[in-house]
């Protein structure tokens, strides 16, 4: 069976009990799946979708991903992280290529300065259509941006990861894919998480060329 969408998200880090952008993920899988669609939920249901929770580790969860992008061969693979400080739903411009840790991983690791891939460039842009998505936010009444950075911990290790795989590995050519980040719960609920994540999954299947919309920032 064809694989449309890969999706993952994280297990809980830092003493949390649970990671917003699993439980994104979780809940927006059987939206994507079910071929009626509640009310507010995604248009283009009936996909086939895997889902994945990664280990807030260098290395391991990228290799993880990897080894599941391989294994699905989806034609679009979105990784989530958790970005509690921020304000919407942000996907991600640019994946970088190093690592410095301002807490350890959960595996103790705390990598400083470090590329993700020594073979790698600087850096890659996401191949989703991120400004199409966060228009599709807006119109919902969902608070989202464009972001220019995924930070310099995990989240980053795993969106360089994907992007540089998607990149280098030819019998995966054609997969694009990029990282979303989500807000704490108390910004935007799991559900209007999930829904925001399902929608954006629903206009990146259909868009190929990016919205030519204003979506820098200043600083």
């Amino acid at each position: 069976m064809t694989t449309d969408v890969l999706l993952t998200g994280f297990a809980p880090f830092a003493g949390a009990v649970v990671n917003e952008s699993w439980e994104a993920v979780r809940r927006a899988a059987p939206l994507l799946r079910s071929e009626s669609p509640a009310a507010g939920g995604p248009t283009a249901a009936g996909l086939a979708v895997e889902v994945l929770q990664l280990p807030v580790e260098f290395d391991r969860a990228g290799e993880l991903l990897a080894a599941a992008v391989r294994e699905h061969r989806p034609s679009l693979v979105v990784a989530v992280g958790l970005a509690a400080g921020r304000a919407g739903i942000t996907p991600e411009r640019v994946a970088l290529n190093v690592r410095d840790a301002r807490i350890p991983d959960n595996a103790g690791a705390s990598p400083v300065d470090e590329p993700v891939a020594a073979d790698g460039p600087v850096g890659y842009f996401s191949t989703l259509p991120i400004k199409a998505m966060v228009a599709a936010l807006t119109a919902e009444r969902i608070p989202g941006s464009v972001s220019q950075t995924a930070g310099t911990y995990v989240c980053n290790d795993v969106f360089f990861a994907l992007q540089h795989l998607l990149a280098t590995d030819g019998e995966l050519a054609g997969i694009r894919g990029g990282f979303v980040h989500v807000p704490s719960a108390d910004v935007v609920d799991s559900l209007t998480a999930a829904r925001a994540l399902a929608r954006m999954v629903e206009v990146a299947l259909r868009t190929e060329v990016d919205a030519s919309l204003a979506g820098g920032a200043e600083h």
